[in-house]
């Protein structure tokens, strides 16, 4: 999925034909990487997004926009504010067909004169940004990314330099007039799948885009230049041509693709994707609506993912030195199941000292312990004397046997530990909005993990919703995000009748079936433990155990950290997640 160049350019036209006189009453930067401007055109009100973020850069107008403003605008947006803050839309252009965005805005400056700003957008992956220059001689005002000398020697985006574009890439602009000669030279001299020299020579073409030249073609995508015929190469640059034309004159069919059986958006363009007429394919006039309907929740989840990189990296830390200590312990363990032979060793030179002398690095003696009556090496400290050597083997048996209790407790204790690590990084992988992570964060502050301002260890309310499902049976199947929800769900929620489950030993969110007092059918106990495998960490696994009981036999012993439970009188189904059915089920509830 890109924002290419046919993209770029019908966003450009819907701009041009939306905003252009409008006015820009307002702006907002509610992230570090986006500005919304809010345009007042033709009695109509717009939010124009502008978004340089390195994962999910993008321009559209949006319906829907509901990011809250920070308290104190940050510095760009003030330079906004001053610059283009009552100024109306002059013109909106694509530069060339690069993944650029040019906005001109006409204002008055402080001699109250009329002078022109330029926003360019850039859309270029993490090396995407938003630019304020001085149209008149293209000066840089300010950017959402400052780029100095040390970040790029090229390239530099400074306050007060002149702006230049980045840098042509040596492609051929498909907008222009390309012959059936210039399109075959063109595309002759690659070496490999002719869809990937159709997006490598030319401009603002992504590979989507090539193979549904190559569809309508009815021409294999993969096929190698080299062994492509006249006449295929001549279909091909029909398609191209005609897919061009429609560019050139603006007409446009934007289009989200959607795989219904994982309800997951695979695609979207500003043309029609007959490539995949398989799929579920939803049609607009607009496409900012299909972009804002494509990066509503992919946005959030990178956003998440961005905000929750130190807590992630602090529990990463903290889990592996927990997996060396666990692994310490249990070697510590097996040696002291192994106490014995260091007091077999102290009674054979107890025995044999007779044989000892001081000085001796080892001695080897029949040991009369072992059925066989084997010969046994027993190294020996040279500095000792044999009463000393059998002293140090009797004092390592005692500290082993005594040691053996204490470890088993700690490492019962290390375990607990990582498995309320796992289930706060699985935890964290679950969340959907930023207040699902808040309350981890809160959560961690409680429990000791993070430093936190409110220390109070009373219950806060739930602010957030589990997961919501209903079986083929018509059953609700309620499932828990993190460890709050699960706590509510648990201990809360479900009634004494109501079936509880879980992965058996894996970190995983709790899974509540309500019967309303009903016998629960073999399908939805099935289903509920297709949905507390699909939210574990072994989501991608086969024949996975889950646990089910009764919720009367569930317990949370004192002092247990949040999410942290007890079970008895369970049975165990095996199952094999698949997101077809956790869409299925979610569909289910949604209708």
């Amino acid at each position: 999925m890109a924002l290419d160049g046919l993209v770029i350019h019908s966003i450009v036209d819907e701009l041009h034909k939306k905003l252009l006189g409008g006015k820009i009453d307002k702006v907002y930067q509610p992230e570090n990487d986006e500005v919304v401007l809010h345009i007042r055109n033709n009695k109509e009100n717009f939010k124009l997004v502008l978004s340089c973020s390195a994962s999910n850069p993008r321009v559209y107008l949006a319906s829907d926009y509901k990011k809250e403003n920070p308290i104190n605008a940050p510095m760009f947006c003030m330079l906004f504010r001053k610059y283009i803050q009552g100024g109306n839309i002059v013109n909106v252009s694509q530069v060339d067909f690069e993944r650029i965005i040019k906005i001109s805005v006409e204002s008055f400056d402080e001699l109250k004169e009329k002078t022109t700003k330029d926003i360019i957008i850039e859309i270029m992956g993490r090396h995407s940004n938003i630019i304020l220059t001085h149209s008149s001689n293209n000066k840089i005002i300010d950017s959402a990314k400052r780029i100095p000398p040390s970040v790029s020697r090229v390239r530099q985006i400074l306050p007060g330099q002149t702006y230049v574009l980045p840098p042509k890439q040596d492609k051929l602009n498909p907008i222009t007039d390309i012959s059936l000669n210039s399109f075959v030279d063109t595309l002759s001299s690659f070496d490999g799948p002719i869809f990937k020299a159709i997006y490598s020579k030319f401009l603002g073409i992504s590979p989507v885009i090539a193979k549904e030249i190559c569809f309508r073609a009815n021409i294999d995508e993969n096929l190698l230049v080299s062994k492509i015929s006249s006449d295929d190469i001549s279909k091909i640059y029909k398609e191209f041509y005609n897919l061009f034309k429609h560019i050139k004159d603006n007409i446009y069919n934007p289009c989200m693709v959607i795989d219904t059986s994982i309800d997951k958006v695979l695609d979207f363009s500003c043309i029609n994707l007959s490539l995949f007429s398989n799929l579920s394919i939803i049609n607009d006039d607009s496409i900012s609506k299909i972009l804002e309907n494509y990066y509503a929740t992919k946005d959030i989840k990178d956003r998440i993912h961005q905000r929750s990189s130190d807590l992630r990296k602090s529990i990463s830390i903290k889990l592996d030195r927990l997996y060396n200590k666990l692994s310490k312990q249990e070697k510590e363990l097996i040696e002291s199941e192994n106490a014995d032979i260091y007091k077999i060793k102290g009674e054979l030179i107890t025995s044999y000292i007779y044989m000892i002398e001081k000085g001796m690095e080892s001695v080897e003696v029949a040991n009369f312990y072992d059925p066989e009556y084997k010969n046994i090496k027993i190294s020996l400290n040279t500095n000792f004397t044999p009463s000393e050597n059998a002293q140090k083997y009797f004092k390592k048996y005692n500290k082993l046997k005594t040691a053996k209790k204490e470890i088993t407790s700690q490492i019962e204790i290390t375990k607990e530990e990582i498995d309320y690590l796992e289930n706060i990084m699985l935890s964290i992988e679950n969340c959907e909005n930023l207040a699902e992570l808040m309350d981890i964060r809160e959560e961690l502050g409680k429990v000791g993990y993070l430093r936190s301002k409110n220390n109070s260890k009373k219950e806060t309310k739930l602010t957030t919703k589990p997961h919501e499902f209903v079986s083929s049976n018509g059953f609700k199947i309620l499932v828990g995000k993190n460890n709050k929800q699960n706590d509510h769900l648990t201990l809360k929620v479900a009634s004494n009748e109501d079936i509880w489950m879980h992965t058996k030993n894996i970190p995983g969110s709790h899974v509540i079936i309500k019967t309303e007092g009903k016998e629960v059918p073999d399908e939805t106990i099935f289903e509920g433990a297709m949905l507390a495998a699909f939210f574990s960490k072994s989501k991608m696994s086969s024949q996975v155990p889950v646990d089910y009981t009764k919720k009367k036999n569930v317990k949370k012993p004192n002092g247990a950290k949040p999410g942290m439970v007890i079970y008895d009188t369970n049975n165990t189904i095996y199952v094999t997640p698949t997101e077809e059915l956790v869409a299925k089920l979610k569909s289910k509830f949604n209708n």
